[in-house]
C-alpha cells in the first residue's frame, strides 16, 4: 500500500516521553461548552472520578528484506496502570492515514488497539467513547506514529522496538449516579470528594459486562513505558535544575568577559 511520509529518521531505540508532555492533564468534566452546561439530574455533586490513561505506539523495523512494508507496528489506548479499561470505556476508533484501506478503524472491546504494517509515519487520530450512562461527550487525541528513532546515528535492529506514549488523565466531574456504582472500586479509577452517605445508587450497578481485558500480561507489556507524578515532577525538577544551573554559569561567563573588556580598555587609554 502507498503511504506519505511525514517524517523519516532512521535508526531504532526506546523513546522516552517529555516530561511536560506526560503531565498533560484532560479534564472531561462533561467536555461542553460553558453556553452549554448539562443539567445536574442525575449527576453527584462535589465528586471527581480520576482514570489515568496512556495512548501511544509501539513499531518494530522488519529488517533489511522487508518488501514494501519496513515497519510492523500497534497503536492504542490503555489503563496508566494496565487496568481494564472497559468498564468505562465503550469504544475507541482510530482514524489512520487515507493511503490505508478502511482508514477508520474500531476496537470495541479492551485491549483498545490497532496493529497494521506499513513504511510511513502520519497523526493518528484516536476518539474515545464512553458508555451511554457515563453520560460524556467523546474525547479526541492525536498521536504521530514514529517509526524512527530521534538519534540517526543509532543502527536500526528487529529486537528493539520505538516506543512514543503519550500520559493523560479522563476527568468526571460530577458523574452520573447511573455508572458511578460501577466506577467507584475500580483498580484503574480514583474518586476525590465525599458523595452524599444516603445515595441510592441504580439497581444493577454493576450490571455492565466487562468484555474486555486488562494488558498486565500483554504480548507488547515489557515494552510499555512507565508513567507516574512523582516521576514527572522530579523529571521537572531536574530540568529546572539544569537550566538554572546553566543560566548561572552564563551569567558568570558574560560577568567575567565584561571585567576583561573593562581591562582592555582602561590598558588602551
Amino acid at each position: 500500500m502507498s503511504q506519505a511520509v511525514v517524517g523519516k529518521k532512521y535508526g531504532i531505540e526506546q523513546t522516552e516521553v517529555s516530561a511536560i508532555q506526560r503531565m498533560q492533564r484532560v479534564k472531561i468534566a462533561r467536555l461542553v461548552d460553558d453556553n452549554d452546561k448539562k443539567p445536574m439530574v442525575g449527576r453527584i455533586k462535589g465528586v471527581e472520578i480520576t482514570v489515568p490513561i496512556v495512548y501511544g505506539s509501539i513499531s518494530f523495523w522488519l529488517g533489511k528484506k522487508a518488501a514494501e512494508s519496513t515497519h510492523k507496528w500497534t497503536t492504542y489506548v490503555r489503563s496508566a496502570t494496565n487496568e481494564d479499561l472497559s468498564v468505562l470505556i465503550k469504544k475507541v476508533v482510530f482514524q489512520l492515514h487515507p493511503s490505508f484501506e478502511k482508514p477508520t478503524r474500531t476496537a470495541d472491546a479492551a485491549p483498545f488497539e490497532l496493529s497494521e504494517s506499513g513504511w510511513g509515519e502520519f497523526e493518528i487520530g484516536i476518539t474515545i467513547y464512553f458508555h451511554p450512562d457515563v453520560g460524556e461527550k467523546p474525547m479526541e487525541l492525536f498521536h504521530h506514529l514514529k517509526l524512527y528513532a530521534d538519534d540517526e546515528t543509532i543502527p536500526q535492529t528487529t529486537k528493539k522496538p520505538v516506543v512514543v506514549e503519550s500520559y493523560d488523565e479522563i476527568v468526571l466531574s460530577d458523574p452520573m449516579e447511573a455508572s458511578f456504582g460501577r466506577l467507584r472500586n475500580h483498580p484503574a479509577v480514583r474518586v476525590t470528594g465525599n458523595p452524599p452517605s444516603q445515595l441510592a445508587l441504580p439497581v444493577g450497578e454493576n450490571s455492565l459486562e466487562r468484555r474486555g481485558c486488562d494488558t498486565k500480561d500483554h504480548a507488547l507489556a515489557q515494552w510499555f513505558l512507565k508513567h507516574s507524578e512523582t516521576e514527572d515532577m522530579n523529571s521537572l525538577t531536574a530540568v529546572r535544575q539544569q537550566v538554572y544551573a546553566a543560566a548561572a554559569k552564563l551569567k558568570k561567563d558574560l560577568g567575567s568577559l565584561e571585567g576583561e573588556i573593562l581591562r582592555i580598555r582602561a590598558t588602551t587609554r
